[in-house]
């Protein structure tokens, strides 16, 4: 399949925005704040992965997702490993990874129930080029005034331990069953392997890659699609021309062309980098 650009649909959040920035248009003031852009290719509902950006206002729920064994013991496709690129931060900015101290499920579950979850969490303060793996099972929440670039398998299986008092169904068992409730250790990755290349999560459920601008041809394994998420800069794929804030999809093999200031997230199934 040629390079395609994507569609981009916008989802209305409690914590989004009105004002996006980054070259995306507000929405109205009369209109529910934007949270989410998903990028969705006609026809077809169900790749392996999901790009988004996010624009908070507020904090989201502190949450958890299942890996693929917890997943498909629930009839559901896949579990949800993801990560972040941030993009924008006001000075104050933070995003909870993980716990502080190693905690029981009883002690997730009385936490949650009480509120002070909040208080027990990692917040790590956050700032534009900052970049986060969360593996499933990782107990995370969001802050406000953050926009990022995230990254994930294609799944929604959200469970909601706290949300700060907000009328949104909760996901208590569920959520504390799938939690890995301990300090956040991020998994390794082999860095940068080249002057214009850096493996930013190296599988096991993807491979993303952060590339410098240049012209290059990429190719990917047979039955595996690959995503494009232009960070900054132009160019073209394939002669599909894209920009900063549009997501492209390609299997097979594509010719990359793309200005000396561009700066490209690449994203493909994978267990390792190839």
């Amino acid at each position: 399949m040629p390079a395609t650009k994507l569609e981009m649909h916008r989802v209305e959040k409690p914590w989004g925005r009105h004002h996006l920035g980054l070259g995306f248009a507000d929405q109205p003031a009369d209109a529910d704040p934007v949270g989410e852009i998903w990028f969705k290719a006609p026809g077809d509902d169900t790749p392996d992965l999901l790009v988004k950006y996010l624009f908070t206002s507020e904090k989201l729920s502190v949450q958890v997702h299942p890996d693929d064994a917890q997943a498909h013991a629930r009839g559901l496709p896949r579990g949800k490993d993801e990560c972040w690129t941030l993009l924008a931060a006001e000075p104050d900015s933070t995003i909870a990874l993980g716990t502080l101290e190693p905690m029981t499920a009883e002690q997730l579950k009385d936490a949650a129930l009480d509120g002070s979850i909040e208080h027990k969490l990692d917040w790590k303060p956050v700032k534009p080029g900052d970049f986060f793996y969360a593996k499933s099972g990782t107990v995370h929440a969001i802050g406000a005034g953050i926009t990022l670039i995230e990254i994930q398998q294609n799944s929604e299986t959200t469970y909601r331990l706290y949300d700060y008092g907000r009328p949104r169904e909760l996901h208590l068992d569920d959520g504390v069953a799938v939690s890995d409730a301990r300090p956040f250790v991020a998994p390794p990755a082999p860095g940068r392997i080249a002057d214009d290349r850096t493996i930013l999560v190296n599988g096991p459920k993807f491979v993303l890659e952060r590339w410098t601008g240049g012209d290059r041809s990429v190719t990917v394994p047979a039955g595996v699609k690959g995503w494009f998420v232009p960070v900054t800069g132009s160019g073209t794929a394939d002669g599909v021309a894209w920009a900063a804030g549009d997501c492209l999809t390609f299997d097979g093999t594509v010719t990359l062309r793309a200005g000396a200031d561009a700066d490209l997230l690449f994203a493909y199934p994978g267990e390792k980098y190839v």
